[in-house]
């Protein structure tokens, strides 16, 4: 299931850095965001310390049901947009709010090419949207954690694009998709991080079983742009325990933790 969230994102990304040409959510990464190698290693969104948004009240969601995980998601949305916003105003950043669309089929128009076929979810950062593929795998899997720690992390893309991390990882420049594929793990597992983060700081108020995290934590396994399945558990773990953005600089860590 997470294999191929990143689809869009790293055709964007790579397209991006192996072609020399500019996405529209690099222009508008103007004012006080930063750049260069302070937006990966010193942001301020790393600074601000946990996240503030203790409620986040799940809708009911059906198993096997469409309209209801849409709904899910949206209130899902509105509990992320709360949280991020009041952070982006503590580390002194521009806020806006992503687009969010749910899909019931592959090849509908996501901004950044036709969602591809195998993934479930993919952040845009060309128009700033989230889209959501609501197949009959997670759907039937809809009251088990996934479908909130998938958003949440297609969410922590729109971080990164917001706080200038997505910009400044697009700015340097790649000989091939190989030489590019380290710096998307540190992308993908952060972005691991900071969903784990906003978990944490909303877990007492969901009322679920612990059993329910230590789920997602299993289902990781190891991939060529996400990591290896510890790594990705352990950034995801870290987020959680942490409650903070402070807690996700991947572009600091060891080699070791983000291969």
């Amino acid at each position: 299931m997470r294999t191929p969230l990143i689809a869009v994102l790293s055709g964007l990304l790579a397209s991006l850095l192996l072609t020399g040409t500019a996405g529209a959510g690099v222009a508008e990464r103007s004012g006080p965001a930063p750049t260069g190698k302070t937006a990966l290693t010193a942001n301020p969104i790393y600074k601000t310390g946990q996240l503030e948004l203790k409620q986040c009240e799940e809708q009911p969601v059906i198993p096997n049901d469409l309209d209801s995980s849409r709904v899910y998601l949206e209130f899902l949305m509105d509990c992320l947009n709360e949280s991020w916003e009041y952070q982006f105003s503590k580390a002194k950043l521009p806020f806006s709010k992503p687009r969010l669309e749910t899909i019931s089929r592959i090849g509908r128009a996501t901004g950044c090419g036709a969602f591809p076929e195998g993934a479930q979810a993919v952040y845009c950062p060309a128009n700033k949207k989230i889209t959501f593929f609501l197949d009959p795998g997670i759907l039937s899997q809809s009251t088990e954690l996934f479908l909130f720690q998938v958003m949440a992390h297609e969410y922590g893309h729109h971080v990164q694009q917001l706080s200038g991390i997505m910009g400044a990882v697009e700015s340097r420049h790649y000989k091939n998709d190989k030489a590019f594929l380290p710096e998307l793990r540190k992308v993908e597992l952060q972005a691991e991080c900071l969903s784990g983060a906003f978990i944490g700081s909303v877990w007492q108020s969901l009322n679920r079983r612990e059993s329910d995290f230590t789920y997602v934590l299993r289902a990781a396994y190891d991939t060529a742009t996400h990591g290896k399945a510890a790594n990705i558990a352990y950034w995801l773990k870290r987020g959680f325990d942490q409650e903070s953005p402070g807690a996700c600089n991947t572009f600091s860590a060891p080699r070791s933790k983000v291969a």
